[in-house]
């Protein structure tokens, strides 16, 4: 994921739980880890050694997905002149717009730092790196841990946000960038962040307010700035706002615009690519409105930065810190 390696998941193994009853897990062979309840014994299977620690219970996806995608060069990419070109793109420096993730985790990375020497992070979906994070994954005083449901992604372990196979109060802090609302419980996955964080523990989340939709079939929930929030009630406020405002916004409405005039997918996909670039000068006027009030009500990401606490914001608190442009 970054720069430098990210360690194995047996670094990791005295925190690990089972993701299903949240018992120990016995010590791994070279094809297992095994939940040590009697009661439960569920098995999660090791994908190129990257254990699947996933209940299937409260998932859509299934153990033996992973084993199928590691051992087929067809399903991790058999061409590997075409993965070669992807990972290169994928890479590449993005145009798009973030105003708040490198300040955000720099503010983490020295909170986390101030209370004890080797922090854990744990980077939920993090297939691909996010925006600033580089700065944090570089950092050698940071453990991060990456998880991920894709099996083609950088994950050291394969893990739903619906059920962190995690002990409570074992991590420094999560980062959850543009994941929450690619599943389908995010009230249940913000309870399970709050819940694996130690107190004081921090949060860093960007989540999409107005965007069309992406990741095919796995795109379920937007959040308003107010709504963010709220799935976020348990946490002291540090700061909240926007990541990508109205010309971003903009942006993402006219490239799905011309997309949408196409009679073929691969139609759809010359159209894109034409909006995406023509639509960047929409993207950088961000710059000047992102920190304006009226953003808020147009943004296209907003982002939250917190603490774990032990009260609840109210919803009155909520309403009250509504910072739009219609107070």
């Amino acid at each position: 994921m970054g720069q430098r390696s990210v360690e194995g998941f047996r670094s990791f193994l005295q925190m690990l739980r089972c993701p299903r009853c949240g018992a120990e897990l016995s010590p791994p062979t070279e094809t297992a880890l095994a939940c040590s309840s009697e009661r439960c014994g569920e098995r999660y299977p090791i994908a190129a050694d990257r254990p699947v620690l996933i209940d299937e219970s409260q998932s859509i996806f299934r153990k033996e997905s992973y084993l199928a995608a590691s051992g087929s060069k067809a399903a991790v990419g058999a061409d590997e002149s075409r993965g070669a070109l992807a990972e290169w793109i994928r890479r590449l420096p993005s145009p798009s717009v973030n105003l708040s993730a490198r300040r955000c985790l720099t503010r983490m990375r020295n909170s986390i730092l101030a209370h004890g020497s080797a922090p854990i992070v744990l980077v939920v979906g993090g297939g691909i790196m996010g925006k600033g994070m580089r700065m944090l994954m570089e950092d050698s005083s940071i453990r991060p841990i990456n998880i991920d449901v894709s099996p083609q992604s950088d994950a050291v372990m394969f893990c739903d946000a619906h059920s962190l196979p995690f002990a409570s109060g074992s991590i420094d802090a999560v980062v959850v960038q543009a994941v929450l609302e690619h599943v389908a419980d995010p009230v249940q996955c913000a309870a399970e962040i709050w819940r694996v964080l130690r107190p004081g523990g921090v949060v860093y989340s960007e989540l999409p307010f107005m965007q069309e939709v992406h990741q095919e079939g796995y795109d379920f929930t937007r959040f308003s700035h107010m709504g963010q929030r709220r799935l976020f009630r348990r946490f002291a406020e540090m700061e909240s706002g926007v990541v990508a405002g109205p010309g971003t916004t903009l942006a993402w409405a006219w490239r799905y615009f011309l997309a949408a005039f196409a009679p073929t997918k691969s139609a759809a996909k010359v159209l894109y690519w034409i909006g995406r670039v023509t639509g960047m000068l929409f993207e950088q006027a961000d710059y000047f409105l992102g920190q304006r009030p009226g953003a808020h009500d147009a943004a296209s990401c907003i982002y939250f930065l917190g603490t774990k606490a032990d009260g609840v914001v109210t919803d009155s608190e909520l309403v009250s810190g509504y910072r739009g442009a219609q107070r």
